[in-house]
């Protein structure tokens, strides 16, 4: 598997020199985002408004008034938590072509409650006017700087930084789902960081005998329940979503609630954080102890077959564990 080194900083590079009404703005977390270099070479694009998000996104709400296309940088968490009244007055409200750049969704950070964004997906795809894309490789971090400055109207961006794994050729289209799988037993629904496990556990339950559709998520809202759907009807036993984020609100109510408003009968296992907080920790520990990861995800689909299908972690694909600390992870958070 390839692994690219900080693909979100040339990406959003490269883009922005093109284009110079998108502005780049940070709140003290530069380095952390991987916009420090563009803070060096481009001065004139880049403004730093220090650890004040509620001031930045007001700000950033009067340069959209004024015709520019700022992206916000931060942890996701201070991009909604902290600043909700201006994000839905100065930003969303107004339809503004805000692109709110968010990392360390959900457990990618060891930083504990405070820096886990685990319930921004909940939050961000009540909000009218509001898109909602999550990045799930390295492709589709590269390609998610583009797709986010398509829309016409404010976007939520959950993104990963460091060494990124390349998943897929082709880059992030706003609306259109990955078919990874065709199977005929179960659907698997993932996104961002699952969709790596989903990958280790296909494998072996397709040897075991299971069959499994798999599909990966970029666009969580606009939401395709008529894709979804279909996908669906189209197997025997039942779906299964796997989220970095609290399952109450997120991917799994999102399926949930298109299973119910269309009236199909199939069961629905969601894998996520089960309305806890999440403790510090390294990214293959926390998947792992709040079931979140390949072997988790095995389990729920022996509960939909009633197959037990004896894989164990030695059989599923080989695990990629990050260094908790390195050099690419500013301020070791």
């Amino acid at each position: 598997m390839e692994m690219v080194n900080r693909p979100y900083a040339k990406a959003f590079e490269d883009y922005a020199v093109q284009h110079p009404e998108v502005l780049c703005l940070s709140a003290d977390l530069t380095s952390s985002c991987e916009i420090d270099g563009f803070r060096d070479r481009h001065p004139g694009q880049f403004l730093s408004l220090g650890m004040a998000e509620q001031n930045m996104l007001s700000f950033a709400g009067g340069l959209g008034l004024a015709g520019f296309r700022p992206f916000l940088h931060s942890f996701g968490v201070f991009l909604y938590r902290r600043p909700y009244d201006q994000l839905m007055a100065s930003i969303a409200y107004p339809r503004r072509q805000v692109r709110l750049m968010g990392f360390l969704p959900g457990i990618t950070t060891p930083g504990g409650m405070t820096h886990q964004a685990i319930e921004d997906i909940s939050v961000m795809r009540t909000i009218p006017n509001m898109t909602v894309l999550e990045a799930g490789d390295a492709t589709e971090v590269e390609s998610i700087v583009a797709a986010a400055d398509s829309v016409d109207g404010p976007v939520y961006c959950r993104i990963l930084r460091g060494a990124v794994p390349r998943l897929f050729d082709t880059p992030l289209e706003i609306g259109r789902i990955r078919v990874l799988a065709e199977g005929t037993d179960v659907l698997i629904i993932t996104a961002g960081i699952t969709t790596e496990e989903a990958i280790r556990a296909r494998a072996a339950l397709n040897r075991a005998g299971v069959s499994v559709r798999h599909l990966h998520l970029n666009t969580l809202k606009p939401f395709d329940a008529a894709t979804i759907l279909g996908h669906a009807e189209a197997v025997k036993h039942g779906v299964i979503t796997l989220e970095n984020h609290l399952v109450t609100g997120g991917i799994g109510s999102m399926v949930g609630e298109a299973l119910a408003e269309a009236g199909l009968p199939r069961r629905l296992i969601r894998l996520g954080l089960q309305d806890t907080y999440a403790h510090g920790g390294s990214r293959h520990y926390l998947m792992r102890y709040y079931g979140m990861d390949a072997l988790s995800l095995v389990r729920a689909a022996e509960r939909l077959t009633g197959q037990q299908t004896g894989i164990d972690e030695e059989a599923l694909g080989a695990v990629r564990v990050e260094a908790v600390h390195s050099v690419v992870k500013a301020e070791a958070l």
